[in-house]
């Protein structure tokens, strides 16, 4: 009996695949954007990067599951729909910090400081995302067809994430740093990305396609 269960709960697992990857790639773009509101320093490499590096590039991975489970058009809606949310995100953002505060509570400074300046980074993230994340869906369609899976996400994520560093580091960043600090953050943007990519590539052959080929 237990291990009927086990076997349906596995099989529930894989026909929701497509939900749960939505759901992750939505949410993680938004934690992404308040996190890249933090520049830090990548220990044993001694880079500057903003902090949303750390789970952003799983966005893409993410992406490319909702792609071969819900198909090419579901995929670019859910794209679209992360971003207007990140919209929605800034807007409660400044909602909440042109409220009165209560006189008790003293951090009114502190939450300005930290999230009125995530409205600039998240523009650029938007920017970023629907432009690289809509490359990235093209490029993974057509090699998909032609080749695998396997070879879909290698260059479609190289294309896109290389794409979405550039946009989103001079929009978001540009002026506020020199050029060295840039230099930096664009680099180390796209090594950890590539290095996230590499890493999690071989989990896309586990996800099973649930689409017809030509929804690809």
């Amino acid at each position: 009996m237990k291990k009927l269960i086990f076997s349906n709960s596995l099989f529930d697992l894989k026909q929701n695949i497509g939900t749960i990857a939505a759901s992750c790639y939505v949410s993680f773009t938004l934690i992404a954007n308040v996190l890249s509101n933090k520049i830090a320093i990548l220990p044993v490499l001694n880079l500057s990067t903003d902090a949303g590096t750390i789970i952003y590039p799983l966005t893409f991975t993410f992406r490319d599951f909702i792609h071969k489970t819900l198909g090419k058009n579901k995929s670019r809606q859910i794209v679209i729909l992360a971003g207007i949310l990140n919209f929605v995100m800034v807007g409660f953002f400044y909602l909440g910090a042109k409220m009165s505060p209560d006189p008790s509570w003293i951090y009114q400074k502190d939450f300005e400081n930290i999230l009125m300046p995530v409205t600039r980074i998240v523009l650029a993230s938007i920017i970023a995302q629907v432009i690289s994340e809509l490359i990235d869906t093209e490029i993974f369609s057509r090699i998909y067809k032609r080749l695998n899976d396997l070879y879909a996400v290698l260059f479609s994520n190289f294309v896109a994430l290389i794409v979405d560093t550039l946009i989103f580091v001079f929009i978001a960043f540009w002026g506020n740093f020199d050029s060295s600090v840039l230099s930096q953050i664009i680099l180390t943007n796209i090594i950890l990305k590539l290095l996230i990519s590499l890493f999690i590539l071989p989990i896309i052959r586990m996800i099973p396609r649930q689409v017809e080929m030509d929804k690809i």
